[in-house]
């Protein structure tokens, strides 16, 4: 039905000064990459555009600067050092928003790489455990590389593509990447338990990837009629979905269903998903629009930080003007759960870094990003308890969020700021 090439003879299709577009997190697709980057020597200026990736990234050698160039719509660990070394660049944009910009080619994509299952008796690919922006990339590129990968999920939603819209293929029967996550350790926990706390029956979940997210929903086997409605999940939610208690009856989109952009973890995670009707993956601009996310009852968005400063600005993307992550869809959900009936947005965090750094500041570090407002913010959570700042003066933020610090700081905090709380 399809009729493959090498990793190597596809890749030839790609030119100096061409933009390159690399399928999200585990779909990046590891031999397209490594094909492309041995054409470092005959290739000029060629951007490289990508939300986070898993695996290698070779092309970011800051000695292939003269061959690629890394723009992180989102930055991952494996290009972070791009940014210091000259040879990266950071655009900062809401995750809802980057296919908007690839559909009317603010960001034209020349070659898109990609990863897929492969095609079914009727000639339809799936794009597996992420479809994300990646859709609308293939929407708007000119030639689409597709690694036909048998061992990619079959998912069901928006990441059904036909054949007749890929270009070239290359057929590789690889595992797919596996992000294993360790246990939540005792400060995890306890973060998990205060939010646990803070979740209704019925409520609709938003959140990401970690100890913090992991450790919640351990805390939740005994709530009953939640839903899931988040960019991106991993392997924490398989055991409350077979459990019953992850059962999206009460959910105003897509009840009785998972919606999702993406994911992520290990192949116990892919198996769960192949061919699950209960789990839709969509295209990001609809799973992070604060419109549909609104309409679900009880949306509980569960979102971490870098650091918190005493009147609840949230700093996510930086340390200090250290470049670190990116805006991702903490906003989309911090406001659409913000106006959903019975919502709560959340910040949470550790109170202290491993070296026992204060993470709630006085102020924000020189150069810090701030992700999200302190109009924005309502509950902030560590592993001390709960400080709900919403409709609170910035004298009532400061006493609530030293209450929640690391008592080793507290005292400093309450000197430091004696003369302003007094003055508001």
């Amino acid at each position: 039905m399809f009729q493959s090439v090498s990793a190597e003879d596809a890749v030839k299709v790609i030119k100096s000064n061409d933009r390159v577009f690399i399928h999200t997190a585990a779909a990046a697709p590891q031999e397209l990459i490594d094909a492309l980057t041995e054409r470092a020597p005959e290739l000029r200026n060629v951007e490289i555009c990508h939300l986070h990736t898993e695996g290698r990234a070779p092309y970011a050698n800051p000695n292939l600067r003269e061959s690629f160039h890394v723009n992180s719509l989102f930055i991952g660990h494996n290009v972070r050092h791009t940014l210091k070394a000259g040879n990266g660049s950071y655009t900062p944009i809401f995750l809802s928003e980057v296919p908007s910009l690839f559909r009317t080619n603010a960001l034209p994509i020349d070659v898109a790489l990609i990863q897929v299952s492969p095609p079914d008796k009727h000639g339809y690919c799936s794009l597996g455990i992420s479809v994300e922006a990646t859709l609308a990339a293939i929407e708007s590129a000119k030639h689409v590389i597709a690694k036909v990968n048998p061992q990619m999920p079959r998912t069901h939603g928006d990441g059904i593509i036909h054949i007749s819209r890929l270009n070239t293929f290359v057929y590789i029967d690889s595992p797919i990447h596996e992000h294993i996550l360790p246990e939540p350790g005792e400060i995890e926990d306890k973060i998990g338990y205060h939010i646990a706390g803070l979740i209704e029956d019925g409520s609709t979940l938003q959140m990401g990837i970690g100890g913090i997210p992991n450790a919640v929903l351990k805390n939740l086997a005994n709530h009953k009629a939640l839903g899931l409605h988040t960019e991106m999940f991993s392997d924490g939610i398989i055991d409350l979905v077979e459990k019953g208690v992850i059962t999206g009856e009460n959910k105003a989109i897509n009840p009785g269903r998972i919606m999702s952009g993406f994911a992520m973890g290990s192949r116990r995670l892919y198996d769960f998903i192949d061919d699950n009707p209960f789990i839709e993956l969509r295209d990001i601009s609809i799973v992070n629009d604060i419109a549909i996310v609104r309409q679900n009852p009880k949306v509980v968005a569960i979102n971490s930080a870098i650091e918190v400063d005493l009147s609840g600005q949230v700093c996510a993307d930086s340390i200090g003007s250290q470049l670190y992550s990116g805006v991702g869809g903490q906003m989309d959900f911090i406001r659409g759960a913000a106006l959903s009936k019975g919502g709560k947005p959340i910040i949470a965090l550790p109170s202290v870094t491993s070296k026992g750094v204060s993470r709630i500041v006085p102020f924000l570090k020189m150069g810090a990003g701030v992700v999200t407002t302190r109009a924005n913010v309502h509950y902030v959570v560590t592993e001390y308890g709960v400080a709900f700042l919403h409709g609170k003066t910035i004298k009532q933020r400061v006493k609530a969020l030293i209450k929640i610090s690391h008592p080793m700081h507290q005292e400093r905090m309450l000197k430091e700021f004696h003369d302003v709380i007094s003055g508001l």
